[in-house]
């Protein structure tokens, strides 16, 4: 490693809030593989394909704490050569995950881990068990015409966006570190090849269970549900309706996880059912965005032709793919074809109200409200327009709000002068001044919530590709600053104000596809 990415630098060292020192050894990592004990059905098992003189990248200590690793494991050469296919990890049983899905809104029979490799899954001190999985572990049986290699480019996006989101609050996929060797893989261009390793305590998608709905294998269908009901939802372990209530429960992280996403302004890019988490949570990083100026119709992905997963439209993409998720379980529901079909309407049913619900909440907290009114819905929708109309960024704005003061007759012109309108945003504020009296707002008390709310940093496109320059050019630091400013994204974090700012012109020009 290089830079200031180097970050263990001898036992009893400070590395990201963990103590060098403390921990475990890698070959001491306490795996439990359950998944590895369901049937050979739903998955392949091999080992992932070597990257050849793999190098330390990035490594991320908050990640590491999670497993209960010794950071200053980071600074071994055999960590390399583990997280890159060269070494297998004592007690890991490495496989590739079977699933199918719905691509663009299309039927694909079998995807599956094509580039990825589940290395095992190790119990953290918390008793909470975390699947390694190697993304970029080179070519499986479900890789189709793929090379099965990832490269420094999406890697780097992945690895920072996993903790962005994290930081910003948001259920997601954790990482903890990128390898790169040398290989060159074929992109747009010749690129250089990378793996990551992720944590997630499960990889089980909705596409897992499509895959046995159209091969009419229905007994896996069970099977699978019991499986995600007792490592992840033992509290439905003993209900005799435990496949409606497991669905009921999606449907309700669902929602609440894309209204997260709504609020913060993150643009997933790919809203495959492939790529949407059992158990709620932001899975499968690649052509994603978050907003710079507010634009309800923002399309991260150069790949997305015809808008279908733009920014505006993933409420609604993921209702669908819960219809998706609720077809494929629909024989375990109930035994009649029609009344299963009834259950699954039912179960489906709440998402939009639960996903208003959490929407509305997340958005009053980030406008320093305290209290639920009628009428706030109305008041957010009269802003949004307005931040649409001028193009106002989106972070920049919801962190100015906070110095809004609502004296009458003061003007907020930090605020007031992001809008080319105005007049606009006159009336609009003389309601929302009105909103805050009514509930006895204090000035000082909600800026200060206002600011645990809305960030002061996060991660534009633009500056996860300077960040990806700095490394295709050997120098990591960049990533290893990013990841730590990101971490935390609502603190002031003296010297660092120039990526708070408006991103440079340059910054239109940055196109993301599914090669990302």
């Amino acid at each position: 490693m290089r830079g200031e990415a180097d970050g263990t630098t001898g036992p009893g060292t400070v590395v990201g809030g963990a103590r060098a020192g403390e921990g475990l050894q890698l070959e001491g990592l306490p795996f439990d593989n359950t998944y590895a004990r369901l049937p050979g059905a739903y998955y392949a098992r091999l080992d992932p394909t070597p990257l050849p003189r793999p190098e330390l990248v990035a490594f991320n200590p908050d990640a590491a704490a999670l497993i209960g690793l010794d950071p200053a494991e980071a600074a071994r050469p055999e960590f390399a050569d583990y997280f890159s296919g060269n070494r297998r990890l004592p007690g890991s049983d490495p496989l590739a995950m079977l699933y199918a899905g719905h691509q663009f809104g299309h039927y694909v029979s079998q995807l599956g881990d094509g580039r990825a490799i589940l290395l095992g899954e190790v119990r953290g001190a918390d008793g909470v068990a975390w699947d390694l999985h190697l993304k970029g572990a080179g070519h499986t049986p479900f890789s189709r015409d793929g090379d099965g290699r990832a490269v420094l480019r999406s890697t780097v996006r992945e690895y920072l966006a996993c903790e962005a989101l994290h930081g910003l609050g948001i259920p997601s996929t954790r990482a903890l570190c990128i390898v790169a060797g040398d290989e060159e893989v074929y992109r747009e261009r010749i690129e250089r090849g990378a793996m990551l390793l992720r944590l997630a305590p499960s990889h089980v998608r909705f596409g897992s269970f499509e895959v046995f709905y159209y091969r009419e294998q229905y007994h896996r269908l069970g099977e699978l549900a019991d499986y995600v009901i007792d490592h992840d939802f033992p509290h439905l372990t003993a209900a005799p309706d435990r496949y409606r209530r497991l669905l009921a429960e999606v449907v309700e992280r669902t929602a609440d996880l894309v209204a997260g996403w709504q609020a913060v302004g993150f643009a997933h890019g790919v809203m495959n059912t492939d790529n949407m988490s059992i158990l709620g949570i932001t899975l499968d990083y690649g052509p994603y965005g978050l907003l710079d100026e507010y634009d309800p119709g923002f399309v991260c992905n150069h790949s997305d032709r015809w808008g279908r997963y733009a920014f505006d439209r993933q409420p609604h993409v993921a209702h669908w793919n819960l219809g998706r998720l609720a077809q494929a379980m629909l024989p375990v529901l109930a035994p009649e074809p029609e009344k299963a079909a009834e259950v699954a309407y039912d179960l489906i049913g709440p998402y939009q109200a639960r996903y208003a619900e959490s929407y509305l909440k997340r958005m009053r907290a980030k406008l320093g409200l305290r209290e639920a009114r009628e009428g706030d819905q109305a008041l957010l929708d009269r802003l949004l327009h307005l931040l649409a109309a001028s193009r106002v960024d989106y972070a920049i704005f919801f962190r100015s709000l906070g110095t809004f003061r609502q004296a009458a007759g003061e003007r907020s012109d930090r605020v007031r002068d992001q809008f080319l309108d105005r007049d606009g945003f006159d009336a609009w504020a003389r309601d929302y001044r009105a909103r805050l009296v009514s509930e006895g707002s204090d000035d000082r008390r909600r800026q200060a919530r206002m600011d645990r709310e809305n960030p002061r940093y996060v991660l534009r496109n633009y500056l996860a590709q300077k960040a990806i320059d700095a490394a295709e050019g050997g120098d990591y630091a960049e990533v290893e600053r990013l990841r730590r400013l990101l971490a935390k994204p609502f603190d002031e974090h003296p010297g660092m104000e120039s990526y708070a700012g408006y991103p440079p012109d340059w910054a239109r020009r940055i196109v993301v596809s599914c090669s990302s």
